[in-house]
């Protein structure tokens, strides 16, 4: 059809006499048959098939363990056998048609092999195989090949997780035990009272020093405080001493327990530890006030009696009078009640200005509460709630939610809250947001408010009950969650009540080493307003009186300063602002811990090698056996895969159709004109 109406259109056009030669006439005509047959021709919207096809080949990942252990303990002959044999091993595989990359544990990208250095200050082996899981989901991963000493000393053990390719594991580091002394193991309370003696249990392991005597000492910025001779009986791997230490003037503190060394011993990169104590002047008194007899009460109590810092003091309306000591916060659970109970309460911590947490619930007079300017109002909508459960506000710094509290927030049962509208006021922050299901609302679930000179928070349930008798029954009556939130919430608020302008602090208790440190800042002007944008210089100064400044700007998201890693140790702060034309400045400590884990044990895991290639059907090698390691690679047949793709595109989409169409109707056109036609 589409030839027809061609055929005929060229016929009707140029069946005339025309003033141009036959040829030239035949030619035109032919033009206008193709142009005119190919346009009816698009008209049934014709499309063109193409199929792509594509090979990916088998891959071979080396994961290469570069921590500081295999540095360490592997003797250097067999270090550099092992960095030349997996170079030969990559050029042989891929000289037989195979992909190979390079991981290591310190790195998100591929490396060449010749540029690992053993460096890594820990050892995460699932984190390394699960990030080759993840990169490789859908496409031909052949296997890895997991060069190690087994020393594994952060993440889930390997040998208990399921990896969905083969692992050719290459043993590293010495099997054989070492003569040496290390300190595994320091305890002691985190939080003791100045004048008050406290003690630290130091643990000491050897090998090869059985019936001996080691020299331990104590030591604090390089002053020696105590030494102890303590006995190795023969027959045993450790022992246990303990040192009595009397609390100084309160402040961060870093005492370092040495082991001296001892001669034939391997290395005394492990025969030091550090141990870092805070401390305080004295107990914080804390009022926990209820309304009437409550789970709550007896939740909130074990939590606070867990920590040492806190002197608790309980009361309940009509049962015993008020004792008016002098209390540093006060917790009032439904109070203000719609009974008018606890008036008393509510009148002590008014007058003293007292930082307080209230929590709401069925018996709470809303109205009373809106009144006391905590930064939050609630408006209920009768006795209606909704049954939550809490989620952390991202962008709330003043303290930091664990990795494993959120885990466990998510298994909290949900809690009743207030059905109804809920405003945060100017300068309140949430800490909690509430989550109704799996759906994460902007509702607060625990603000923080108030002013300077009286903070106060707020807890939008009476339900919290059920949380910690939750995580106690999952996590072997160990509810640090709940308890480290009840904590922290006291804390933040009797910190800094001194009205400063300028607030500077560092977001967690105690770093390490390998954290990225981090500070917050709040700045206020001269009535005590928050304020932000302001210039804040930070100064850093560690236990040589060496420097670090940094100047950085503070914003209303509450993004924190971030510092980076540093070394271990015990820092001074000094953080200076002019705000509204005065001169402002905060100062204070932040403990970095230095955590040695490389350097703890020097005896290789081979049989965590051995059994993480057993499961996924392969075997352990060791590094004078990498041509065995590349035969059997080779000999599993490992095929690349094919990859077909069918393309269909519609014909009237090619541009240079277009074109050729356009060139031909030039072509017809010109040709015309120029031979006199029209």
């Amino acid at each position: 059809m589409c030839l027809a109406v061609g055929a005929g259109y060229a016929a009707l056009l140029y069946s005339a006499k025309a003033p141009w030669s036959r040829a030239v006439n035949y030619a035109l005509a032919f033009v206008r048959f193709a142009v005119v047959s190919f346009l009816c021709f698009l008209l049934l919207s014709p499309f063109i098939r193409t199929t792509t096809t594509t090979t990916e080949a088998p891959t071979v990942v080396l994961a290469v363990d570069n921590s500081q252990s295999v540095g360490l303990f592997t003797p250097p002959t067999v270090l550099s056998q092992t960095t030349q044999g997996l170079q030969k091993l990559a050029e042989a595989l891929r000289g037989k048609g195979f992909r190979v990359e390079t991981r290591v544990l310190d790195a998100a990208r591929p490396v060449s092999p010749d540029s690992v250095q053993f460096k890594a200050a820990a050892t995460d082996i699932d984190n390394l195989l699960t990030s080759v899981r993840e990169g490789y989901e859908g496409r031909n991963l052949a296997g890895v090949v997991l060069a190690s000493d087994g020393l594994v000393n952060q993440g889930r053990a390997p040998q208990y997780t399921d990896y969905n390719f083969p692992i050719y594991s290459l043993g590293l580091g010495d099997t054989i035990a070492k003569k040496d002394l290390s300190l595994p193991l320091l305890t002691y309370n985190r939080v003791a009272f100045s004048g008050n003696q406290f003690p630290l249990e130091a643990e000491v392991a050897y090998d090869g020093f059985g019936g001996q005597v080691a020299t331990v000492a104590l030591r604090e910025n390089g002053r020696v405080l105590q030494t102890k001779r303590v006995n190795l009986p023969a027959g045993q791997r450790r022992i246990k001493t303990t040192f009595l230490i009397t609390a100084p003037a309160p402040g961060k503190r870093r005492y370092e327990v040495v082991i001296n060394k001892q001669a034939g011993e391997f290395t005394d990169l492990n025969n030091a530890k550090f141990a870092y104590i805070e401390i305080v002047k004295g107990k914080l008194r804390v009022l926990l006030a209820g309304a009437a007899p409550h789970p709550d009460l007896k939740a909130l109590r074990a939590a606070i009696i867990e920590n040492d810092n806190f002197d608790l003091t309980t009361y309940l309306p009509g049962i015993a009078p008020l004792k008016g000591q002098d209390y540093d916060v006060a917790i009032l659970h439904q109070l203000p009640s719609q009974g008018g109970l606890g008036q008393e309460v509510l009148n002590l911590v008014r007058t003293r200005r007292m930082p307080a947490l209230y929590i709401l619930g069925a018996q709470s007079d809303f109205g009373a509460y809106n009144a006391l300017s905590t930064g939050l109002t609630v408006q209920p909508r009768g006795q209606q709630t909704d049954d939550v459960t809490p989620t952390p506000n991202p962008t709330f710094s003043r303290f930091t939610f664990e990795e494993d509290a959120l885990r466990r927030f998510t298994a909290y049962p949900p809690a009743p809250v207030p059905f109804g509208e809920v405003r945060l006021g100017g300068g309140a922050e949430a800490a909690l947001w509430q989550q109704v299901g799996r759906v994460k609302t902007r509702k607060p679930l625990l603000v923080f408010g108030g002013t300077p000179a009286q903070r106060q928070a707020t807890l939008l349930t009476d339900g919290s009950w059920q949380w910690r008798l939750q995580e106690a029954v999952e996590h072997d009556d160990r509810p640090e969650a709940y308890d480290r939130l009840i904590i922290r919430t006291l804390q933040l608020l009797t910190q800094n009540a001194n009205k400063k302008r300028l607030d500077v602090y560092p977001t967690q208790d105690a770093f390490s080493s390998q954290d990225d440190v981090t500070f917050g800042a709040e700045t206020y002007n001269a009535i005590f307003e928050r304020i932000y944008s302001q210039q804040i210089t930070l100064t850093l100064t560690d236990e040589q009186q060496k420097n670090r400044t940094f100047t950085f700007t503070n914003t209303e998201d509450g993004a924190p300063l971030h510092l980076g890693q540093l070394p271990g140790g015990l820092y001074r702060y000094l953080a200076r602002a002019t705000l509204s034309g005065q001169a402002q400045q905060d100062r204070g400590e932040v403990l970095v811990q230095d955590q040695q884990l490389e350097a703890l044990q020097s005896r290789a895991d081979h049989n965590l090698l051995y059994q993480l290639a057993r499961r996924s059907g392969q075997r352990l090698y060791y590094p004078s056996q990498f041509e065995q390691l590349t035969q059997d690679i080779q000999k599993a047949n490992y095929k690349p895969i094919i990859y077909e793709q069918e393309d269909l595109k519609d014909l009237i989409n090619l541009k240079w159709l277009f074109f050729i169409l356009l060139g031909l109707l030039t072509f017809e056109w010109a040709t015309r004109k120029y031979s006199g036609g029209l």
